[in-house]
């Protein structure tokens, strides 16, 4: 059984806990919290035990009903492996303390691939994975290009791709922004850094990537042009994502094509939290001729990265050294097979 804790629980950090806690060769030690938030309840809820970066606040969590179980240190001292889902750069800080205790880590998009030297994506590069002690899950965009980029590749080659993310404006449950009434470049530059984060993970890709964000909070969108080396066929592509476990079809017959139809069928479907842990693209948006593939596909941003941090887990352990037999373990413990087999 493998002993993971999760450090930060948050938006990722919540979805990874109960992730874990789904897994057969999985067991969450304990999940952390700076505050005594609504996500603490749940995390007492849950039965997960609640650990605290600054002990001086434990007398302000055990007020309000809420046992603390230590420190951040005593709970990674538990573990075999820390999932680090604290916020964007914080992560980074905590490196030294995993270093100290020896024990291995996992960090998320928002930090910089060199905290951990090694950035992971599932379909891509899991065998590279195999008993690293570091290791980064790339941001939930460059999750969803990695897919379907490197399947692409394989079966085409891609000689070059050119992407434009048209990104939420901020999670569904975040205030702190505040009301978004404009699109914004993000950033006015090209490319934006979701091309040379997929080089971390696909180095040897060309790829141009362009961002902004809108006011929306769902999903979001790519709109993607690939050139490949050999002429492309839409039915064979339509069979490259029906058959891979991490991308989903939306079939006409199905009338989405909005980010919250999608977010609304997830919900009828059942899915814990409605997430979307597969790309989602839009069949009727799939245009090949000769050596040009273009088409739309949704990536849920709370979501997608779930999936990928527990097979970074089972693959930095040597649990499994195949990586789609470890897709199949985390697919299935979590209930989950691609959108296209439920329309």
């Amino acid at each position: 059984m493998i002993k993971v804790a999760i450090n930060g629980y948050g938006t990722v950090g919540k979805r990874v806990a109960d992730a874990v806690a789904a897994q057969k060769d999985m067991k969450v030690v304990g999940v952390s919290k700076t505050r005594p938030n609504a996500e603490a309840f749940v995390a007492k809820q849950r039965g997960y035990p609640l650990y605290i970066a600054d002990l001086s606040k434990k007398p302000a969590f055990e007020k309000v009903g809420l046992s603390v179980a230590g420190s951040v240190e005593d709970m990674c001292k538990q573990a075999d492996v820390v999932v680090d889902a604290t916020p964007g750069d914080i992560g980074a800080t905590n490196k030294p303390l995993y270093e100290k205790l020896g024990i291995r880590a996992i960090w998320q998009g928002g930090e910089d691939h060199e905290v951990a030297g090694f950035s992971f994506n599932s379909s891509c590069n899991y065998k590279d994975a195999i008993g690293r002690k570091f290791v980064r899950v790339v941001s939930c965009n460059t999750t969803g290009l990695c897919r379907i980029i490197h399947a692409i590749d394989q079966e085409y080659g891609v000689a070059h791709v050119h992407a434009i993310m048209v990104r939420r404006g901020s999670d569904p449950g975040e205030i702190k922004k505040g009301p978004i009434d404009a699109i914004v470049l993000d950033p006015v530059s090209v490319p934006s850094h979701h091309g040379p984060d997929v080089l971390t993970v696909l180095p040897r890709i060309s790829i141009t990537t362009m961002a902004m964000i809108v006011p929306t909070t769902m999903m979001h969108m790519h709109a993607i042009q690939i050139t490949t080396k050999k002429d492309v066929a839409r039915d064979r592509v339509i069979e490259l994502i029906k058959t891979h476990p991490r991308m989903g079809l939306i079939k006409k017959s199905a009338g989405i094509k909005s980010t919250a139809e999608l977010k609304e069928f997830a919900m009828d479907l059942g899915r814990p939290r409605s997430d979307l842990y597969e790309n989602c693209i839009f069949e009727d948006s799939i245009y090949a001729n000769g050596k040009e593939l273009c088409f739309f596909q949704a990536i849920h941003q709370e979501a997608d990265i779930v999936v990928e941090n527990i097979d970074a887990i089972r693959a930095m352990m040597g649990a499994e050294k195949d990586a789609a037999k470890s897709i199949k373990m985390t697919n299935d413990a979590l209930g989950f097979s691609p959108i296209q087999n439920n329309h």
